[in-house]
């Protein structure tokens, strides 16, 4: 026993030689403590407005306001089919109807089944109290019925008030009033860098929020199949999958900055890039569907591209960003404010255009007959124009929905004139062509497929698409279409209502 103690006070002893030697002789290691007068040291948070350190980043009041007014949409698409369509039932009219048309003697030999209803999914943002909702027209393209659920769970049968495919931007409303909705928040403020946050319903997973920050703005990336499309996106690395369609992209205050439309993916999933359009141009089309039925489209009449290193070269331009001229229209609104070809368009309304998606993003919020402040470079001279923007006719006049543009929207189809030889295969002198189906009566209430060539209506003879969309107009109530598919010899009714 005596011998550990001993051991025990040696150990002891010889520890404390070896600490008062090291401190005699300054070294081994010491923590030097930074002094109040020395570089401060502070966590990477976000400053205060008042100087002082923030709480870390908060999402909770995005989500707060924005949950309770982002709905789930499904919409309800009766799928293709390469057969032609089964003639009208004239056994489900009544009698009075009926009678009207006579009835034929019923064909079964070519009868087709009735094409199934596919579902899509998607989302869309409430914007005002009394049940407007704006979504992606891809969202609502060709549905036949359209349900909108809320985030509390109450469900409405949705009726599209007007779609704009220039931008992938659909009008829908609802039958209910005192609804929460978000406010728009001005884009072109949107700096890159900034938080931004989604809301959709993603792979039918409702009310789901995601974060990210604003990657760039003005990003073409040529996904809209229309004549005339407008391309300038927010990207965000926000979480988007498919299902965020038309749902919202909102600040930290929970405003609106965007409508969430596409991916960029190699396999349909979040990649890392996602996309939204604008809400100063949202706010625009809306506006327009709401008053107008149509959006009023301003136009400069140029043929532009944007301008690169090897273009500044080869055209000797002062610059490599902006806009260039090729060509104007004749009587364009551009050529009548004095621009020229070879001019590069470096701003519009002071907002710069260093590629042309900002242009067609800036033309686009102005309506025909609205003046533009335009700057271009003319060889080493800027130069500034105001050019009076005319419509899609050439001039300046705001254009309503005739009561011709009311009943193809109605119909939901696009007609043309066949050709003599497509007349020639159905074994008719004249008629009308449907082009195109989409939302609307035809599709919703009948079996008809593009392709079909109508000669009569309510058995009165049509001969061209003039005269189809008079006799509608002046049309109430049940209408009953004859006419024939290419390829095939029988006669087809098709009845609906208008």
């Amino acid at each position: 026993m005596r011998n550990i103690f001993l051991f025990a006070f040696a150990v002891v002893l010889g520890g404390a030689i070896m600490l008062g030697g090291m401190k005699f002789f300054d070294i081994g290691i010491s923590q030097k403590i930074i002094s109040s007068n020395e570089t401060p040291v502070h966590f990477t948070v976000k400053p205060s407005a008042s100087g002082g350190l923030s709480e870390s980043i908060d999402f909770t009041q995005a989500a707060d306001q924005s949950l309770p007014a982002v709905v789930h949409i499904k919409s309800s698409v009766r799928m293709g089919n390469d057969q032609p369509n089964t003639q009208f039932d004239f056994r489900s009219l009544p009698d009075p109807f009926r009678d009207f048309f006579g009835t034929p003697q019923p064909r079964s030999r070519n009868e087709r089944r009735e094409r199934p209803l596919r579902q899509g999914s998607g989302s869309g943002v409430i914007i005002s109290s009394d049940g407007y909702i704006v979504t992606n027209n891809h969202v609502v393209d060709n549905a036949e019925e359209i349900e909108v659920t809320l985030n509390d769970k109450r469900s409405y049968t949705a009726k599209v008030v007007g779609v704009d495919p220039s931008t992938d931007i659909a009008l829908l409303r609802i039958k209910t009033e005192d609804l929460h909705f978000i406010q728009f928040a001005n884009s072109d403020e949107v700096r890159v860098g900034e938080w931004a946050v989604a809301v959709g319903n993603p792979f039918n997973l409702a009310s789901t929020v995601t974060a990210g920050i604003v990657s760039a703005k003005g990003r073409n990336i040529n996904i809209m199949r229309d004549r005339t499309p407008i391309e300038s996106f927010i990207q965000t690395d926000a979480a988007v999958n498919p299902g965020n369609s038309g749902g919202a992209l909102v600040n930290l205050n929970g405003d609106l900055i965007g409508i969430n439309t596409a991916i960029a993916s190699p396999t349909g999933s979040y990649s890392g890039y996602a996309f939204a359009v604008p809400s100063n141009m949202v706010y625009k089309v809306v506006t327009d569907l709401k008053e107008h039925g149509i959006v009023q489209r301003g136009f400069i009449g140029a043929l532009i591209r944007d301008v690169n290193a090897s273009m500044a070269e080869e055209k000797g331009l002062e610059t490599n960003t902006g806009v260039y001229v090729d060509s104007l229209t004749v009587e364009s609104a551009a050529a009548e404010a004095g621009m020229k070809s070879g001019d590069v368009i470096t701003s519009v309304d002071g907002v710069e255009t260093t590629e042309s998606s900002v242009l067609l993003e800036m033309i686009g919020r102005h309506r025909p007959g609205d003046a533009v402040q335009i700057t271009v470079l003319r060889g080493d001279r800027e130069k500034d124009l105001v050019v009076t923007l005319k419509n899609r006719d050439g001039n300046t006049e705001i254009i309503e929905s005739a009561p011709k543009d009311l009943v193809v929207q109605s119909l939901g189809a696009s007609f043309a004139n066949p050709s003599k030889e497509e007349l020639d295969l159905v074994n008719l002198s004249s008629g009308v062509k449907v082009v195109e189906l989409g939302n609307g009566k035809l599709r919703s209430q009948t079996n008809m497929e593009a392709g079909f060539i109508i000669h009569k209506v309510n058995r009165k003879r049509v001969d061209d698409v003039d005269e189809l969309l008079q006799v509608l107009e002046d049309e109430q109530g049940g209408v009953m279409i004859e006419g024939k598919y290419p390829g095939d010899d029988e006669t087809y009714y098709f009845a609906f209502g208008l």
